[in-house]
């Protein structure tokens, strides 16, 4: 009976490099789909925790950006991950990059 071939160390560092998307400066962000309504544009809610600087308390920060879905592929309630972009229009200026997540897959009352 033959054992099945393992990987080298060779293919094991050529496998996260391969993976690895660089994107320069722009900035990447993931956050939740809280609206598909236009054509082609998603509305994503970024959190952030920010801490209080008097009494040091940590409070919910949420910014909605626009950004290009050239497919219409996500859903309200998705986890994507968005990189900052040229100028789409007015307000849009992120671009979807994958759905790490999506809506159906979450659980009752899970948050992100």
């Amino acid at each position: 009976m033959e054992t099945p071939p393992t990987a080298t160390s060779a293919d094991a560092a050529a496998q996260p490099a391969a993976r690895s998307v660089h994107y320069g400066r722009r900035k990447v962000r993931v956050g939740r789909v809280v609206s598909d309504k236009p054509n082609k544009t998603i509305v994503v809610a970024i959190e952030r925790v920010v801490m209080h600087p008097l009494y040091k308390k940590p409070y919910r920060r949420t910014t909605k950006v626009m950004a290009h879905d050239e497919y219409n592929q996500c859903r309200v309630g998705d986890i994507v991950k968005i990189v900052e972009w040229r100028p789409l229009s007015r307000r849009k200026r992120w671009m979807l990059v994958e759905i790490l997540q999506r809506s159906h897959q979450l659980g009752e009352g899970e948050a992100l």
